[in-house]
């Protein structure tokens, strides 16, 4: 998606309907909740409780440690050093 929603700007109806869509693939193939946040220009908070509200089960804290999720994670964490 990448690109950022106005800030402080009210999403309702059905482009909220559309962006809870979005953030919930993003964060089932493994994405953080931070890593979505920053990059539509939201809070952690508002991402949280969009996910929330669309009753997604949330993963423990720390990632991904295991499955391709995780490998992607590891190689991302490298390139960057």
């Amino acid at each position: 998606m990448s690109s950022k929603l106005p800030k402080g700007s009210r999403i309702t109806g059905e482009n909220r309907s559309d962006l809870a869509g979005t953030l919930i693939e993003r964060y089932r193939r493994g994405e953080s909740i931070r890593s979505i946040a920053d990059d539509i220009g939201r809070s952690y908070g508002f991402v949280h409780g969009l996910l929330a509200e669309s009753g997604v089960a949330m993963r423990s804290r720390g990632g991904a440690t295991r499955g391709k999720a995780a490998e992607e994670r590891r190689a991302a964490l490298r390139n960057q050093g």
